[in-house]
């Protein structure tokens, strides 16, 4: 009895926030919208809309989630996407194998994409900020060159049946693209030493590095992985719409940002899961959803986004104090 009271007394508000405050957060955002647009947001039809347009957030999340558990980001996702998709459409479209053009096109391309920027943090010594912003910008010129600023259509009907369309009609295939991701990641980062490497540099690099783990090669990986996830959500998003546009994704990095802080990722690094993410993802689909449901400008979303990643981080930075402070 003693023992049970003693249990109770030392579960504080900040214990049940990190335990639970992602599911909290998803189930008042539909709460909200469901009482706002009872009929049109809670139909079936729009819940599945929600879940299958937040496939894309979701694994941009789980690359972003890689990046911000080294206490880092990277700001390149949006770009890895766009250029990812370019290429993996003309691939397509030139008549390669899909199975093939999904290999160079997406993971290899956004593999390689993601190493360059991890180098370049190794090479440099600067921060991800820094890096990856600079290759925002280049990746989105080469995509611009690459597809001569235009759309490329005439992706092959059975790739998009394939990848973009519904498993036994109902289930939408881009959302089980990302949910196996999602487990494959959560499979690395839980059971394996390099994921629980990841998480002791992003707790302390420098104590990480005199306890034997190579953090540079550690790093390398954990932006390749940035970069396949982007690359992978590039798929997907030619998958769903027939084609690929030069300007997909722009902005995109705001919400893989929102979605890995909200999925309870600390930005200060070390801390955070990927199935957290995920319901992440699926918050910031239900709010960009409501949003535009109840009539709320895109300009208004951007503002209510920009604050909301404020917000999460603000909150990070108190909980993760009080942590701390035992």
């Amino acid at each position: 009895m003693a023992k049970d009271i003693a249990v109770k007394k030392r579960l504080s508000f900040s214990d049940v926030w990190d335990k639970y405050s992602t599911v909290l957060i998803l189930i008042l955002m539909i709460l909200v919208f469901g009482a706002l647009e009872p009929v049109a947001f809670l139909g079936g039809s729009n819940l599945i809309k929600i879940v299958e347009q937040s496939a894309i957030t979701i694994l941009l999340a789980c690359g972003e989630f890689f990046a911000i558990l080294l206490a880092g980001i990277d700001l390149s996702v949006s770009s890895t996407m766009a250029l990812t998709g370019v290429v993996t459409a003309k691939l397509l479209v030139a008549g390669v194998h899909p199975f093939l053009a999904v290999v160079l096109g997406a993971i290899l391309l956004g593999g390689l994409i993601g190493a360059l920027n991890g180098g370049l943090i190794n090479a440099t010594g600067l921060p991800p900020f820094i890096i990856t912003l600079g290759t925002q910008a280049i990746l989105r010129g080469l995509t611009l060159t690459v597809s001569s600023a235009r759309a490329v259509s005439g992706v092959p009907v059975t790739f998009t049946k394939a990848m973009g369309g519904k498993l036994f009609g109902v289930v939408p295939t881009p959302i089980l693209i990302a949910l196996i991701t999602a487990l494959v990641l959560t499979f690395f980062t839980k059971k394996t030493q390099a994921g629980r490497n990841l998480y002791a540099i992003g707790g302390n690099a420098q104590s990480a590095w005199f306890a034997g783990i190579n953090v540079k090669r550690h790093t390398l990986l954990a932006f390749t992985i940035a970069g396949i996830c982007a690359g992978l959500a590039g798929m997907v998003n030619i998958a769903r719409l027939g084609a690929a546009e030069p300007n997909a994704g722009t902005g995109y990095e705001t919400f893989a940002i929102a979605a890995a802080i909200i999925g309870g990722t600390s930005f200060f690094g070390g801390v955070g899961v990927v199935p957290k993410v995920v319901v992440g993802g699926l918050i910031i689909g239900v709010i960009n959803n409501g949003l535009n449901m109840v009539g709320v400008s895109s300009y208004y979303q951007q503002i209510a986004m920009g604050a909301l990643i404020i917000v999460a981080v603000t909150l990070d930075r108190f909980f993760g104090a009080s942590r701390k402070r035992g």
